[in-house]
């Protein structure tokens, strides 16, 4: 029964891609959760040092940081946080859509672009859109440091005050809940006030030792931070849909198998029938 045979041996591979999607499926909900609470813990922060920056955007201090001041945007910097692994369902494709979405519309106005790549997957997609490419960070790992992006920050800070670029956005994918995770592309440069909505009146700040000093430190540390939000967001977002696009995976190995499960008995019945109808023939001739 040759048919029959390969059935079974289909089946057979079919199951052993399901437990490998099943395995797959439990250690990226064990590290979503980790991933969730990494991302809970730095949101608070991340929130305040961007209403800290937002206020000073207003008030007036006898030092102006450069990073407020607002300036014809003839070249963008753009930090890609993409993931380094695939399997995650169309995670990356959805980012990648966005960004050349906005890609577009900057070249239709004559508006240039330059990269940091965060994540493998991004470099492979920037590679291939043969773009400029500052820097390049990959295997950060599901824990990555905040020292492990200084050097692609740097890079990007270092453009903008030189005037090489004239804003710079971090492109990454935000955690909503475990089925959304939302595609954005925030602007980081030039510093954008906070609504005035938010507070009734403004207020100034007494700095200690110098203004300068503790301005630009400030700043440098307000950009690390938020590109480091933006990588956690973008791991939690990535063990998420691994976790969903992995027991997709693994429900569709299951229908496979009852289907090919029924095609193999169907087989099987035939292959029984047949040889009965031969049995019984031969005993007929005799």
């Amino acid at each position: 029964m040759a048919v029959g045979k390969e059935i079974r041996d289909q089946i057979r591979s079919v199951k052993s891609t399901q437990k490998i999607t099943s395995a797959m499926e439990m250690v990226a909900a064990s590290k979503m959760r980790k991933a969730q609470e990494r991302m809970s813990l730095t949101r608070p922060y991340s929130d305040k040092i961007s209403e800290v920056l937002g206020h000073m955007a207003h008030s007036h201090s006898e030092y102006t940081h450069p990073f407020i001041l607002k300036r014809e945007a003839k070249h963008v910097g753009i930090i890609l946080v993409a993931t380094d692994r695939g399997l995650c369902g169309g995670l990356n494709v959805n980012l990648f859509r966005k960004l050349l979405e906005k890609l577009h519309a900057w070249q239709q106005s004559g508006i240039k672009a330059s990269f940091a790549s965060l994540g493998k997957k991004g470099s492979v997609f920037l590679s291939s859109l043969k773009t400029e490419v500052l820097s390049e960070i990959s295997g950060l790992g599901d824990e990555p440091a905040i020292h492990d992006l200084i050097g692609a920050v740097k890079v990007m800070l270092d453009n903008y005050a030189d005037a090489k670029i004239d804003e710079l956005y971090v492109a990454y994918n935000q955690f909503v809940n475990t089925m959304t995770q939302k595609p954005v592309i925030k602007r980081l440069l030039p510093l954008q006030p906070s609504d005035s909505s938010d507070y009734e009146h403004y207020w100034d700040y007494i700095y200690e030792p110098e203004a300068k000093d503790v301005i630009e430190s400030l700043f440098t540390r307000y950009i690390e931070m938020l590109v480091y939000q933006a990588v956690v967001e973008n791991i939690a977002s990535e063990q998420s849909a691994r976790m969903v696009a992995m027991k997709s995976a693994t429900d569709n190995a299951g229908s496979l198998i009852d289907e090919l499960q029924l095609v193999y008995n169907k087989a099987r019945q035939a292959a029984i029938t047949s040889e009965l109808a031969d049995i019984v023939g031969g005993a007929a001739a005799v």
